[in-house]
């Protein structure tokens, strides 16, 4: 029984099969968001080179922020939820998950069972998001790959104080004014992502173990200061942007078991 995830976030779409809701046969994922092509370029490189066509899969399960505009999908479901399950089926023991999106940040709080209990939620603002490292990485003249291992070079951590991303700009730049060297300014750009963050998990209760997702959980020197700043350890899978996709899969398998027990 195979299964479709899709996750159709701002800045990337990424899609997700499962075989019996328990095997990832293929993954792909597209650095362009709802509104765009990506949908559409997810879903041809999710099947390009697999045996497995369209019409093999028996029920499609779509999440994320641009979840209303795909209409091919059998079903659509909260983001939220998605990556519950997700980081459930990745980390059965998660029960704090902080995502970092390109365009918002979270913290949920799972059961036992992987349900998500309640969450927090930072959308209204860029600071501690993708979308605020991207804007410190061009300033830095740098790219947004290489912050996490500049970082490791710190000798100092230079101080990023303000949570407004055009404020913190202002100040990067007086310190790049300075002679800061470069790591150092990684290094606090990052402090600041992790304290932004960590009030969102503050406000659940951090609770082990705790798991990052999104494609800022790539990022060695943010995982490294949330540690720092949580006072905790944070897992991170081999593909923490697919967590969605992977939990809307599930979601697929789910609807058709209940499908197959009513026919029964």
């Amino acid at each position: 029984m195979y299964t479709l995830g899709i996750d159709i976030g701002s800045t990337s779409s990424k899609a997700v099969i499962l075989l019996n809701g328990t095997t990832i046969i293929n993954k792909a994922l597209v650095t362009v968001g709802t509104g765009t092509s990506g949908p559409s370029q997810v879903l041809q490189q999710v099947f390009a080179g697999q045996e497995i066509q369209r019409s093999d899969i028996q029920k499609t399960v779509v999440t994320g922020y641009g979840r209303m505009a795909l209409k091919e999908a059998d079903k659509q479901i909260s983001e939220l939820s998605c990556h519950a399950r997700g980081v459930h089926f990745l980390f059965p023991s998660a029960k704090t998950v902080i995502d970092i999106g390109g365009q918002d940040a979270k913290a949920l709080k799972l059961d036992n069972r992987g349900m998500l209990m309640n969450f927090a939620m930072n959308d209204k603002c860029a600071a501690g998001t993708g979308r605020f490292l991207d804007v410190m990485a061009r300033v830095l003249e740098t790219k947004v790959d290489d912050m996490g291992k500049l970082s490791e070079q710190a000798e100092t951590i230079a101080t990023i104080s303000s949570v407004c991303t055009v404020f913190a700009e202002s100040e990067v730049i007086s310190h790049l004014a300075k002679g800061t060297r470069t790591p150092d300014i990684i290094a606090g750009i990052h402090r600041s992502v992790a304290q932004r963050v960590g009030t969102l998990a503050f406000k659940l209760g951090i609770e082990n173990d705790v798991v990052m997702t999104g494609g800022v959980a790539q990022n060695a020197g943010v995982v490294k200061a949330l540690e720092e700043t949580i006072k905790a350890r944070i897992n991170v899978s081999d593909y923490p942007q697919y967590t969605g996709a992977i939990g809307a899969a599930i979601y697929a398998f789910d609807e058709m078991e209940k499908e197959t027990k009513k026919r029964c």
